[in-house]
């Protein structure tokens, strides 16, 4: 059901979820809620998810993957209860890809052996939080996020932002802010050209920041907001610094969190999936969505082009006839384009 919201409400505008069955005027037919969300549970494993599963060979072969992770309720998992919290995975290509894949994967726990498996021969930098889980990918450079850190001192200040206890968490937004300054006047720059600006310009910034880091930290009680912030930016520093290590690396982890954006507010309207296959089918979705999004096209446009053309293709015999239906093909660019208007 969560899917056939996505896919009808979204997209095509059906009528809201809350009606158990949709009217289909045009067609003088009534379809159930159980029925649409049957189709898209049989269109997303039949002619999404051999787009996704191709994406995701390649996204393997890229040098930069950033990673998030979302809670999701899945009804009906064999030997979990309804109410046990399952998780939605994203992974994506970084800001500079010309070939942006987006994609979700479905997993009953957050455990770290979901991401060592599904990036399992990725040797890269991976950005993500700090959560320990993704420690077990082996073979590639974390780089943590400083907005992540930046958020952890926005929650330490005080309602009055100009009382001497905000003084602290005011300091070290004020020192994220800068990098972010920085980056901003950065963008443009080659890769090469960033790294190298990056060390002249934020690295001073930084040494700064974690030798106020070292006189302050003390100072803040401890089992406080403000206390976790320290604690956070002392057990994270290597991460945080690992950006420099390399132009096309991010500062933040931002990417995949606006990418998972849209599922978080999702699920405030649908709430749940009704079983695993659903949950799997809204992966899916949200991987062609999202992905037709950071390539610049319409993704209602998208999936008519996918779902007219791809019946027809004899794909399973020939994997490579897979390769036409990618967002920056240049027929799906220009059948697909998102307008300007």
């Amino acid at each position: 059901s969560s899917v056939a919201h996505v896919m009808y409400q979204k997209y095509v505008n059906a009528l809201p979820l809350k009606r158990q069955e949709t009217d289909w005027e045009n067609l003088g037919i009534k379809l159930s809620r159980t029925t649409m969300a049957n189709w898209i549970i049989v269109a997303s494993r039949d002619w999404l998810t051999p787009i996704v599963n191709l994406l995701h060979k390649k996204l393997l072969l890229e040098n930069y993957i950033h990673a998030d992770e979302t809670r999701v309720q899945v009804m009906n998992e064999e030997g979990r209860k309804n109410t046990t919290d399952s998780y939605m995975w994203v992974y994506g290509t970084y800001d500079g890809s010309k070939t942006p894949i987006r994609i979700f994967e479905y997993q009953p726990t957050r455990s770290g052996k979901h991401p060592q498996d599904f990036l399992n021969g990725f040797k890269g930098y991976l950005h993500t939080d700090a959560y320990p889980g993704y420690n077990k990918v082996p073979g590639i450079t974390r780089c943590f996020c400083w907005s992540h850190l930046r958020r952890y001192f926005v929650d330490a200040l005080t309602k009055d932002i100009k009382s001497p206890e905000a003084t602290l968490p005011s300091i070290a937004i004020d020192y994220c802010n800068r990098l972010f300054d920085i980056e901003k006047s950065l963008a443009s720059l080659t890769p090469e050209e960033r790294k190298l600006k990056r060390l002249e310009q934020e690295k001073p910034v930084l040494d700064a920041f974690w030798s106020w880091v070292d006189k302050n930290a003390h100072l803040c009680l401890p089992k406080s907001k403000l206390y976790t912030a320290f604690n956070y930016a002392f057990n994270q520093k290597e991460g945080l610094m690992n950006y420099l290590q390399d132009g096309n690396c991010s500062i933040s982890n931002n990417l995949a969190e606006n990418s998972i954006r849209p599922f978080t507010i999702g699920r405030r309207n649908w709430l749940f999936s009704a079983s695993p296959k659903g949950a799997d089918a809204s992966a899916a979705v949200y991987s062609i969505i999202e992905k037709a999004k950071a390539n610049g096209l319409n993704p209602y446009e998208y999936l008519k082009f996918i779902f007219k053309n791809l019946p027809g293709v004899q794909f399973g015999q020939h994997p490579e006839f897979l390769e036409d239906f990618l967002p920056w093909d240049p027929e799906v660019q220009s059948l697909c384009k998102k307008s300007d208007n």
